[in-house]
């Protein structure tokens, strides 16, 4: 039994020919055994489609339980999962790590979000089978054929949004019964001088002064090419992505200096390239991945020295070179068991160094990765899976990380089942962590904890109605947390000081109903209460932090999801809330200690016209709906009420016919999962 989930509303530049999308949801006792006992959130693309602006920090801020410390857009934005540190949540993208080698976490504000086709959370302990060193949780992001393609397909889209920015993208297709290719290019341009309100400086009557962002401007470009041949039983891939970024550090809003007095920069040059290899049949799959990333990262920083021109005082490089394979077999010996292991290798040499102050590192690391999991049903509804992960990095191996699993179906009907897990896991220390001067730590030892999980999930089919829902407890205790101090020599230095306790209440919920006469709704929801505590030793007689939420951690967030569509219109409204967020470790309730709560809300009206000739899709949005004036972090301003205009071309070509079951469809095959 399958129930349908209604998606109300097109996708941008991308109209249906009917009103509402369907996407499955399975509700029987015979669930895939691949994600036995996981809990795992996965983004359709009505939720990676709905504008091109957003990166993949807005989508993940906007629907999922994970919070993003941003800086702004157009600007570094990192994900805390569970309450845990940036670094502590593994990022993929068709399989290739995008953890930054020297300071272990992801800027999510540099993937567009019209660049994936697939996006999947694991959270907890379901990352294990994904990655180690997921203490909080791991992102999975891929690129896909598109099902049904054969002949041309061209898409434009075309944005202008307040602060002079400006947002193109295009993607240009062609599918055969054998071949695909895909070629996406994306501009984004923003001299983003946004005015706010200054809450941290006064005028001389006492009123706040209403200054603008400085130093924001930024422009990115970003070239995806992909390509994909089907042959008899085998499939190939080859995906190619290019970025050159040139940002703008914005100005805290404490400080007094003019545009023209400072400039902080930071350019980015970075190539990924995979290659993918797939062989299968109905019982067995195998796989093999091979990978290459280069990134030339250069942060500069201007000033005055007595000159009438600004002068470099910091001129800091890093280029980081990352080789990657893997090879993985999937054996599926029956409907009650299913076997699959791996291994990896990721091959680090980063050269870095600073121009003035003559400091720096060139070092090379290689990391293995050895998995295996079996997935056992004994009988209907009840399911098990252990899985097994081994990893080394350089000459140094962490214990072994065994995750256990556990599920069963109480009420098919109602797709009611009851899963729990629990994980060991390790993270080794980044090559900064390590290696950076002044400051690197050598002696550091691995940060481990082990997570904990239960839940309960359900999916159903009433009439018009159809909803899914799902809850998560979990805990987790984080030992060795590595964490930089100040030191007395001036300079800052990582030390394993931390014991975290991380645990909270995670809900998820979809409702999508059916109102007929070419009405649709659907909603979707998330909530989560995080506590992260600091259950360590004290580092000196005054330190205040043990017993404290971690900094930048929010108690509660929440986030909503409105679509409403009629015919070719459809209205979308997106709600998100955090806490407050403490910014010292003490949790000092001061003004500069505490961050306020904050209520964002989004909205935006989009009309599909279709014709013979094509598809063409406008579209305005408005962001911070009410003017609301917030920071995400502390002294970095937000911009208050902004506005979007979007306009979507999709050419109609004609196509030839194809036979059923052939066609590009065959290249998105797979192994049934049983």
């Amino acid at each position: 039994m399958t129930l349908a989930a209604i998606g109300a509303g097109p996708l941008q530049g991308q109209a249906p020919k009917r009103l509402v999308q369907l996407q499955e949801v399975s509700v029987t006792g015979k669930r895939p055994l691949t994600d036995v006992g996981t809990t795992k959130t996965n983004l359709d693309t009505l939720t990676l489609r709905e504008t091109v602006v957003n990166s993949m920090a807005d989508v993940l801020s906007q629907n999922t339980p994970i919070f993003i410390k941003s800086y702004g857009r157009g600007s570094l934005a990192t994900a805390s999962f569970r309450g845990t540190s940036p670094s502590h949540t593994q990022v993929l993208w068709n399989g290739l790590k995008l953890n930054s080698p020297t300071l272990g976490m992801v800027d999510f504000s540099m993937i567009p979000s019209f660049f994936i086709d697939r996006g999947s959370l694991y959270h907890g302990a379901s990352s294990v089978g994904v990655s180690g060193g997921g203490l909080g949780g791991a992102v999975a992001l891929d690129t896909k054929p598109t099902q049904g393609l054969d002949g041309i397909k061209l898409n434009f889209i075309q944005g202008i949004s307040s602060f002079n920015t400006y947002d193109e993208f295009l993607r240009v297709q062609y599918g055969s019964p054998k071949f695909q290719s895909s070629t996406r290019f994306y501009y984004a341009n923003a001299k983003n001088d946004f005015p706010y309100v200054n809450f941290n400086k006064r005028n001389e009557d006492g009123t706040y002064p209403t200054e603008r962002n400085k130093n924001g401007s930024y422009r990115d470009l970003h070239l995806l090419q992909e390509l994909y041949w089907q042959g008899r039983n085998n499939k190939y891939g080859f995906t190619g992505w290019f970025l050159d970024s040139r940002r703008g550090v914005p100005m805290l809003n404490v400080n007094y200096r003019e545009e023209d007095q400072s400039k902080n920069q930071q350019d980015e040059t970075t190539v990924r390239l995979v290659g993918t290899w797939d062989r299968y049949n109905d019982l067995w799959k195998l796989s093999a991945k091979a990978g290459y990333s280069y990134s030339n990262m250069l942060y500069t920083y201007k000033g005055e020295n007595g000159t009438e021109e600004l002068v470099e005082m910091i001129h800091s490089l890093s280029r980081i070179h990352t080789g990657y394979a893997q090879f993985s077999a999937d054996w599926y010996l029956s409907p009650k068991w299913m076997f699959k292991a791996n291994a990896s290798v990721n091959l680090n040499a980063v050269n870095s160094y600073d121009k003035y102050d003559k400091t720096g590192y060139d070092k090379q690391r290689a990391e293995a990765s050895l998995f295996a999991t079996a997935k056992y049903r004994p009988a209907k509804g009840l399911s098990f899976a252990a899985d097994l992960r081994a990893e080394s990095y350089g000459q140094h191996l962490t214990p072994l990380i065994p995750a256990f699993f556990a599920e069963y179906v109480l009420w098919p009907q109602a797709g009611l089942v009851v899963k729990a897990s629990v994980a060991r896991n390790f993270r080794y220390p980044s090559l900064n962590d390590l290696y950076f001067l002044p400051g690197g730590n050598d002696s550091l030892r691995c940060e481990r904890g082990f997570t904990y999980d239960g839940g309960i999930e359900t999916g159903f089919e009433a009439g018009r109605f159809t909803f899914r829902g799902e809850a998560t407890v979990y805990n987790s205790k984080i030992k060795d947390w590595i964490l930089w101090l100040p030191t007395a020599k001036g300079y800052w230095t990582p030390s394993n000081v931390k014991q975290v306790h991380s645990y909270g209440f995670e809900l998820r919920g979809r409702l999508s109903v059916d109102l007929g006469r070419q009405w649709g709704i659907r909603f979707d929801g998330n909530w989560a209460k995080t506590r992260s505590i600091n259950q360590g030793e004290p580092q000196s007689w005054a330190d205040q932090s043990i017993g404290k939420q971690l900094v930048y951690i929010p108690e509660y967030s929440s986030s909503v999801t409105g679509r409403l569509s009629w015919k070719r219109f459809t209205l979308l409204y997106k709600y998100n809330h955090y806490s407050e967020r403490y910014t010292t470790s003490s949790n000092d309730p001061g003004r500069l200690g505490v961050l306020k709560p904050y209520y964002m809300n989004d909205a935006s009206l989009e009309k599909v016209f279709i014709s013979r000739a094509g598809e063409l899709s406008l579209k305005f949005s408005v962001y911070n709906l009410f003017n609301e004036k917030y920071v995400s972090v502390l002294s970095r301003p937000m911009p208050g009420r902004n506005y979007g205009f979007f306009l979507s071309i999709t050419p109609h070509w004609k196509t030839r016919k194809t036979a059923p079951g052939s066609g590009s469809d065959a290249l998105t095959g797979t192994v049934s999962s049983r």
